[in-house]
C-alpha cells in the first residue's frame, strides 16, 4: 500500500469523544492589550527542554503571521506545572491558553476555569474540520467545547527488540494474556532479566484491562470495578515481583527518572506510543511498539487519547485565544516544527505536512496505522471530576506494595478509600 494511501485509512479511523476529568477561578485574569491594537496572550504548558524548544519557534511563527498577537510563555516539568496552575487560577489568573489533559476537564470545568470554545467556532475564530478520526469531540463535556487536540495517541506495549529477539518471543497482533505470561517466563529464564517494568499501577493499563471484559475504570462518576477485583489483580503483580517476572520495585526507584525499560531492567513497558521517543533517548538498545494483549484475540480496549489546549474562561482576549488555538493546530509549517512530541498530528493539515525520517517517528505513526485499520478503537469512557487525584493514588499505592509496604489486599482497601473520597462518592 502506498504511503499517501496508509495515510488516507488512518484518517478514516473511527471516532470517538472524550470527557475528561477544580478551583474556583474570581476576577478577572489573562493577557494585556496595548496603545498600538496588539494584545498579549499568555500561554503555558508542561514538558521537557525540546518541547519548549520547539512552541517556541511555533510561536515566533504565529506572531510573525499574526503581527497583532503576542504570545508570552511559560512551561514547567508536569508536576510543577498544575502546583503553579492551581495557584494561578485559585487567584483568578490563569493563563489565557494552556496544555491540557482529559483527567482535568471535568474538574476544571466544574470550578469555571475553563473557557467554552464552541463560541469562537460559531464566530469562525477556530476551525473544527480535517481533524483525524473525530478528535475534534474529544474536548466535549456536557455540550461545551473545553479543549483542542494537538495530537492523538494510544496504549501499546514497547519492548526492548534484542531482548525479544533472544528470547525467542514475537507479539503479533491478537496475542493473549497468556502468551504475553509465557513471553515473560522465556525472557526471564533465557534472558536472565525481567520481562516486564511492572505497569500494575498505571490506570490506564488496567483500565484497557476492564474495557476487555465489557467494564471500565471510571463510570459517569463512580469507579467501574470492585475492591476484590483491584486485590486480585494486585495479588497477581505482586507475585511476578517476587518471582522477578516483573522489574524489582527498588531498582526501579533507584534508575528514575530513566525508565525501567531504557536501564536494561525489563523487557516491555506499557506506555503511550508517542513515548517510544523517550526509550531509544535513554537507552542503549532498539525499541518497537507490540500490541496490546487481549483476552480473546481481538478486543484491545484501544482509544485514541489526546493532549489539547484549552482556554481560560477568565481571559480577556477570546477571540486572540482561539486564533492561537486555531494556527496551533491547523497550520502546516507549525506541524512540521512540533512533529510527533505530543502525539501524532491531529488535523490533517499537520499530519499530512510532517513526515517522519526517524525511525521512532516511523513506528508511532505505523503503529496508530495498524490499530485504525485493524478496528479496534473504541470510544473512551468519561472521567469525572477527580480522576487526576485517583490516578496519582492508584500509582502511588501500588509503587508501596510493590515495594513491600502492604498486601495487595490492604492496598486496594486503601485505594477504594482515598478514591471514593476524591470523587465524592
Amino acid at each position: 500500500m502506498s504511503r499517501h494511501m496508509e495515510r488516507r485509512s488512518f484518517l478514516k479511523a473511527t471516532g470517538v469523544t472524550l470527557a475528561g476529568a477544580g478551583l474556583t477561578a474570581a476576577g478577572c485574569g489573562g493577557g494585556s492589550g496595548s496603545s498600538g491594537g496588539t494584545v498579549t496572550i499568555r500561554y503555558a504548558w508542561w514538558g521537557a527542554d525540546d518541547r519548549a524548544k520547539k512552541i517556541n519557534e511555533t510561536i515566533a511563527l504565529f506572531e510573525k503571521k499574526h503581527p497583532k498577537i503576542k504570545v508570552k510563555t511559560d512551561f514547567q516539568q508536569y508536576a510543577d506545572f498544575w502546583k503553579k496552575f492551581n495557584t494561578q487560577a485559585a487567584g483568578g489568573n490563569p493563563p489565557d491558553v494552556f496544555q491540557n489533559a482529559i483527567g482535568f476537564l471535568r474538574k476544571y470545568d466544574a470550578k469555571r476555569v475553563l473557557l467554552d470554545l464552541s463560541p469562537q467556532a460559531d464566530k469562525g475564530n477556530l476551525d473544527l474540520r480535517n481533524f483525524r478520526a473525530g478528535l475534534e469531540k474529544f474536548g466535549e463535556v456536557d455540550g461545551k467545547l473545553l479543549g483542542i487536540p494537538v495530537g492523538s495517541n494510544s496504549m501499546g506495549y514497547v519492548i526492548d527488540e534484542k531482548v525479544y529477539e533472544k528470547a525467542g518471543v514475537a507479539p503479533e497482533p491478537g496475542w493473549t494474556w497468556d502468551d504475553w505470561r509465557n513471553g515473560l517466563v522465556a525472557i526471564h529464564d533465557k534472558g536472565g532479566t525481567s520481562g516486564d517494568s511492572g505497569a500494575y499501577g498505571v490506570m490506564y493499563l488496567y483500565d484497557l484491562i476492564l474495557r476487555q471484559q465489557g467494564k471500565a475504570f471510571f463510570t459517569e462518576k463512580d469507579l467501574g470495578f470492585t475492591e476484590s477485583e483491584l486485590a486480585a489483580y494486585w495479588d497477581e503483580a505482586l507475585k511476578g515481583v517476587k518471582s522477578g517476572l516483573y522489574a524489582d520495585q527498588k531498582k526501579v526507584e533507584q534508575v528514575k527518572p530513566k525508565s525501567a525499560l531504557a536501564a536494561g531492567l525489563a523487557g516491555g513497558e506499557f506506555t503511550w506510543d508517542n513515548f517510544t521517543a523517550r526509550y531509544s533517548a535513554e537507552g542503549k538498545s532498539s525499541y518497537a511498539i507490540a500490541p496490546i494483549p487481549t483476552l480473546d484475540g481481538k478486543r484491545t480496549g484501544q482509544y485514541l487519547g489526546s493532549l489539547m489546549l484549552s482556554g481560560s474562561a477568565r481571559t480577556k482576549h477570546p477571540a486572540e485565544v482561539a486564533t492561537f488555538i486555531n494556527f496551533m493546530v491547523h497550520d502546516p509549517e507549525a506541524g512540521r516544527i512540533m512533529g510527533y512530541d505530543r502525539g501524532v498530528l491531529s488535523t490533517t493539515e499537520q499530519y499530512e505536512a510532517f513526515q517522519p525520517t526517524d525511525p521512532v517517528s516511523k513506528k508511532i505513526a505505523a503503529y496508530e496505522q495498524q490499530i485504525a485499520d485493524a478496528g479496534v478503537l473504541e470510544p473512551i469512557t468519561p472521567h469525572p471530576a477527580g480522576a487526576d487525584i485517583v490516578e496519582a493514588a492508584f500509582l502511588r499505592i501500588a509503587g508501596d506494595m510493590a515495594l513491600g509496604k502492604a498486601s495487595a489486599a490492604d492496598s486496594a482497601k486503601q485505594f477504594f478509600t482515598e478514591a471514593k473520597t476524591a470523587l465524592g462518592a
